[in-house]
């Protein structure tokens, strides 16, 4: 490391805290490690053991500058998400590549708009509004059950999980009785090193073991897409499964992996973090009584706390960035082949942007947070997540009178998708 690079390093005690998968079991620490690199180093260089070296840029204003040049700051040169040195060897054995699996978020250029295009006009508003009394069936019939649970629940393994779960099943073209197996697959890709999630925890920190572990989550997704392939090729349908397995890239038909790996995306990225963000709305309207009683007697605030939840939890914490080539970003020289850290989870919380980051807000007059992400990459889902979320709300919040915590949440051990993975909660019905 030069005595420059050196300079900008990231204390050695957060650098080792943010690659840690359970230091995400507790948010509020990390949020101050990140609220100090904010006010002292915004674009810090961590190096730590276990981890190839990275840039973390940590302010909003920064980030939004990276995401609008794709063509120097990439997502497929690089792994787009955060893992470990020996880790990402053993990824790159396996596939051949710094990837997993091969989708849309790791993809660049004309290959990264030819994917994209295949399902975009299914999440645009337009038609996403079309979905509207589908969806809001769905949350009722999920209000209804938890109406049924006598006052107490898990709000995340009791509604959360299982509603966001349903809508994008039902638009992909998953039968409901396969549905809690693409939650139990979800739960194990992204929550592998959480100890309650992982299929495997206790071997995890080997890295072949690790692969391995992956490696056979994703073969379960690719064997159970696979025959849904082979169905909508035979009897097309009205869905999202249709569309995907019949979809022509550069003028061919796409192949068996990438479909999977395009359905492994929809599947899991189209309900976690939706979820995630209905949970973090509960636990904080259960924590501010006036809140919830302000929302219940204007609900046009909805529209406000769905906005105000996502920026809260930030389900997906970071994207990674590759650097084509040197190039300065407000007075910081990366240099081609530089690893970089978006870090949408500090950028949520910017001094600079936000009033009063740290508390749950909902007079924002412009909310601009980019849990969503920004460019070219901007989340092709972020209306559906929306409408479903309002739905829930408007569904739910008339038919409750009071909440509380009932016992001690938790949060998600996972440094990419994380949000609240258990909320007891009391409840009285209006």
């Amino acid at each position: 490391m030069s005595n420059e690079t050196q300079d900008l390093a990231a204390p050695a005690e957060m650098a080792a805290r943010l690659v840690n998968p359970a230091s995400f079991g507790d948010p509020a620490t990390l949020h101050a490690d990140l609220a100090w690199l904010r006010g002292h180093q915004p674009v810090s260089l961590v190096d730590t053991a276990g981890v190839d070296p990275f840039w973390l840029v940590s302010r909003h204003g920064d980030i939004m500058d990276i995401e609008r040049q794709p063509d120097i700051f990439r997502n497929g040169d690089l792994s787009t998400v955060l893992i470990g040195s020996p880790m990402l060897k053993a990824v790159e054995n396996a596939t051949g590549c710094p990837h997993l699996t091969r989708n849309m978020v790791n993809m660049d250029g004309a290959e990264h708009r030819a994917y994209r295009s295949l399902v975009q006009s299914w999440f645009m508003p337009g038609n996403v509004k079309k979905l509207t009394d589908d969806i809001r069936e769905i949350a009722r019939a999920h209000v209804d059950r938890m109406m049924g649970l006598s006052g107490e629940c898990d709000f995340v393994a009791d509604v959360a999980l299982h509603y966001p779960l349903h809508v994008i099943m039902s638009i992909l073209g998953v039968p409901e009785e396969d549905e809690q197996r693409m939650l139990m697959l979800t739960q194990q890709l992204f929550g592998a090193r959480d100890p309650e999630l992982s299929r495997k925890a206790d071997a995890m920190a080997d890295p072949d073991t690790a692969i391995k572990v992956f490696g056979a989550v994703v073969a379960d997704f690719h064997a159970y897409f696979s025959n849904i392939t082979a169905n909508r090729r035979a009897e097309p349908r009205d869905d999202l499964a249709t569309i995907i397995a019949n979809a022509m890239i550069d003028g061919k038909p796409i192949d068996e992996r990438a479909a999977n790996d395009f359905y492994i995306l929809v599947a899991t990225a189209g309900h976690d973090t939706t979820s995630a963000s209905t949970a973090g709305a509960i636990w904080a309207l259960a924590e501010r009584p006036a809140l919830l009683a302000e929302v219940k007697a204007n609900p046009d605030l909805i529209p406000a706390l769905v906005d105000e939840a996502i920026r809260w939890v930030t389900p997906v914490k970071h994207f990674m960035r590759a650097v084509a080539r040197d190039h300065e970003v407000n007075g910081h020289h990366y240099k081609a082949g530089d690893w970089v850290m978006l870090s949408y989870m500090s950028a949520n919380r910017d001094e600079a942007v936000f009033d009063d980051p740290f508390e749950f807000r909902l007079d924002r007059p412009a909310n601009k947070q980019i849990a969503f992400g920004y460019g070219p990459h901007l989340c092709v889902g972020q209306h559906l997540a929306r409408l479903e979320m309002k739905t829930l709300f408007e569904e739910l919040l008339p038919r409750i009178e009071s909440l509380e915590i009932a016992g001690e949440p938790a949060w998600t051990q996972a440094t990419l998708v994380s949000g609240p993975k258990r909320l007891p909660i009391r409840f009285t019905q209006s």
